[in-house]
């Protein structure tokens, strides 16, 4: 390590001998939420509802009893390239903390526990615990029959549903690929076999090994501007792999109030795991539209702190645009996302990459990181994920040669909810509860205003606002029909981004 920082700083005087191309990205944020438990009271009922939290939507308040999030962080990408010969090139993505950045403030090293889907998915985000952190370090191989990445690469299909490269530049959580993938072009299909470790913490044997292995293939036609592709893919986690989940240790207790305690964090232990995802991507003229359906299926491991169980999830992402001329455009996003039924015999959920969003509010931060973002269950803002909805965005955008903004409209609605006298499941907490009363369905819906003004070509300063009128199903708290009183919430954010 302390040799790759060296190699930083003295690349200038070595560019002679080998030539570097230097990009990246570096920008600010400030970010207010009124209202971020989106709810009229401001003590803490958090602990109750069944098993120290599982039955309630409740957001833990901390000290204080202050009810509104106000916080800064930044985002860093050093991104060089180094040209070995006219067969080879050398790229790295070098960054510092857990998703490419942190907040200001406090410890560039802060770092946290990989949400909770990243433990069924394969995003494998960087776990931020280096100063300097290597997303991407990797060799790039050229031949007359394929390209081969080899090494820490990122990969991105389709939408950007389940794997997702993070090319945006305010994306956090890009999906990495700790082994080979080889590029093969066919005409206009590509063919892109993969194979990557993900772990082997305290053992190099077979018994705590978790892998990840597949191929996609996509047809990319610029002629009939159409592209489609499948990918097909399989993780599997041997009996020891120490891969953590949150709130997995305990079963459902006999008094379905109690506060009997969860162990943050266990083992997913054995699984084998089956990802098929497809895509299709089509331009007629000034209209396009893409859709995404990738489905899980097999077994996955200890979800519930006791045996495996079956696996069978998907998510069904549509997306729509209409350029009128060169100013104004349309647009609508919509999609259904499985949530789990509570059962016990299948797992059912799933979520959609950190880095796709619809909204300013709504699925964008992790609520419990406002109160408790560090110590030893450390949470991070960022690891948020579209799950368990039916969804629709209507957006209009307008956009000049400096200016760029976009008005959008988004209601969700719950695909599960707690029904009384069976066993339910919180998404938020992975955590499985005996329900005494039904839950509402309607997650609210919110009005969004972006902005981008490009300073110049490399300097772009944007701001977002959105006012969620917050649904009933965030009131639930499993201790009575009524539950909470909800109550709306904003958001104001100012960002400024250099690129270069």
């Amino acid at each position: 390590m302390k040799f790759l920082i060296a190699l930083i700083f003295l690349a200038p005087t070595l560019t002679w001998a080998l030539p570097i191309d230097w990009h990246g990205t570096l920008g600010f944020d400030t970010t207010s939420i009124n209202n971020f438990r989106r709810l009229s009271k401001t003590t803490d009922g958090s602990n109750s509802g069944n098993a120290g939290g599982g039955g309630t939507q409740e957001v833990p308040l901390t000290s204080g009893a202050k009810d509104n999030a106000n916080f800064q962080t930044y985002i860093f990408r050093l991104e060089p390239t180094i040209v070995v010969n006219d067969s080879a090139s050398v790229k790295a993505e070098l960054s510092s903390g857990y998703g490419r950045g942190g907040r200001v403030g406090d410890s560039s090293t802060v770092s946290s526990e990989p949400g909770f889907a990243n433990s069924l998915y394969p995003y494998n985000f960087s776990d931020g615990n280096d100063a300097l952190v290597i997303n991407r370090l990797y060799m790039e191989l050229y031949s007359d029959a394929a390209t081969y990445l080899i090494g820490r690469h990122t990969y991105g299909f389709g939408l950007g549903a389940l794997q997702n490269a993070g090319e945006g530049t305010w994306d956090r959580l890009p999906t990495l690929r700790d082994g080979i993938t080889v590029k093969v072009q066919l005409s206009s299909f590509r063919i892109e076999p993969y194979w990557s470790r993900v772990g082997s913490l305290n053992s190099l044997t077979k018994a705590t090994r978790a892998k990840e292995y597949g191929a996609a293939l996509i047809y990319d036609s610029v002629e009939r501007d159409l592209e489609f592709g499948i990918l097909y893919g399989k993780k599997e986690n041997a009996q020891f792999s120490t891969e953590e989940l949150e709130g997995t240790t305990v079963n459902i207790p006999t008094n379905p109030d109690s506060n009997t305690a969860y162990s943050s964090y266990s083992n997913l232990g054995q699984t084998d795991v089956t990802m098929t995802d497809l895509y299709v991507k089509k331009n007629f003229g000034n209209f396009d539209f893409g859709i995404e359906v990738p489905i899980m299926s097999g077994e996955i491991g200890s979800i519930f702190g006791g045996n495996s169980v079956k696996y069978n999830s998907k998510a069904i992402i549509a997306e729509a645009g209409f350029r009128l001329n060169n100013a104004w455009s349309f647009g609508v996003k919509a999609g259904q996302v499985d949530g789990d039924s509570g059962s016990s015999a299948d797992f059912g959920a799933f979520y959609v990459h950190p880095n796709y969003q619809i909204a300013n509010l709504l699925f964008r931060y992790n609520l419990r990181a406002v109160s408790y973002p560090d110590g030893t269950n450390a949470r991070n803002v960022f690891d948020s994920y579209i799950n368990n909805a039916r969804y629709v965005r209507l957006n209009v955008g307008y956009e000049t040669e400096k200016w760029k903004w976009d008005g959008a409209v988004i209601h969700a609605i719950a695909d599960q909810t707690a029904v009384a006298g069976t066993t339910a499941y919180n998404h938020q907490t992975n955590k499985q509860f005996n329900a005494n009363y039904s839950q509402e369905d309607d997650l609210g819906t919110e009005v969004d205003l972006n902005f981008a003004y490009k300073w110049n070509s490399e300097v772009t300063v944007s701001g977002a606002a959105g006012y969620l009128f917050t649904g009933n199903y965030f009131g639930y708290t499993n201790t009575s029909a009524a539950g909470n009183t909800v109550d709306n919430s904003y958001i104001l954010q100012l960002r400024t981004a250099v690129t270069f």
